[in-house]
């Protein structure tokens, strides 16, 4: 089992997210749309609805929806605020309060962020593993901050429970905070280029989906983020 996990310091590089729905094409493999936007990274945004269009939680780009709705998830990921004094990536916990998500919290990150995407959470900050056991597991891609305000970008074919994953990533000399689920299962991607340095990976296994660990190519992908040097 290897776990691969990509440090970037998002006072560098550029953090966006792409959407094909935005952009008017068809979904495209991590690698092509690393060709085709000229990325140096390209993960997954989050998982997709039954239109292989929409970010399950809510998805905007600036001036691009791509789901206005704000679901019940407790992870939020914002880059590119709008006041440059403020952090240029982070990710935010939502809490419930009596079972009630305080949805007026992503608004007032919404407010003050031009790219916002809210996941499932995996780690609470501070390193706290909000992932009960269970018997289903996966490839895994996730998507993280660490103490120094980085950005951690986590990938681990190997299946396993998440809470499983997250306690490895807790315990490793890493400096994770927090971290939010990306994708699962044979969609889950990642891909690097940089000059004539080029990494691939994607999932396979998934519980009750494809419990082999035989897919090796990439899935085409409808949402991303992709991270180019400033």
């Amino acid at each position: 089992s290897k776990i691969v996990i990509v440090k970037i310091d998002p006072n560098i590089y550029n953090i966006n997210l792409f959407s094909s729905n935005q952009y008017k094409h068809e979904n495209l493999t991590a690698k092509e749309w690393s060709e085709k936007y000229n990325l140096t990274v390209v993960i997954n945004a989050g998982m997709f609805q039954a239109d292989h269009s929409s970010n399950v939680g809510y998805m905007k780009e600036f001036d691009y929806m791509n789901n206005g709705y704000i679901n019940v998830y407790q992870s939020v990921a914002a880059f590119n605020p709008k006041n440059p004094a403020m952090d240029q990536f982070k990710i935010f916990d939502i809490e419930k309060i009596n079972g009630v998500l305080q949805k007026d919290n992503i608004r007032e990150i919404i407010n003050n962020y031009n790219s916002v995407v809210q996941n499932l959470r995996l780690i609470k900050r501070p390193k706290e593993n909000r992932w009960p056991q269970q018997k289903k597991k996966w490839s895994e891609v996730a998507l993280g901050e660490d103490k120094d305000g980085n950005i951690l970008l986590i990938f681990c074919r190997s299946p396993y429970s998440m809470h499983d994953f997250n306690e490895m990533l807790i315990n490793l000399p890493i400096n994770i905070e927090c971290a939010q689920h990306l994708e699962g299962g044979p969609e889950a991607s990642l891909y690097i280029k940089l000059g004539d340095f080029e990494l691939a990976f994607n999932g396979s296994y998934e519980s009750f989906f494809i419990e082999t660990d035989n897919n090796n190519t990439f899935w085409d992908l409808p949402n991303i983020i992709g991270i180019a040097k400033k």
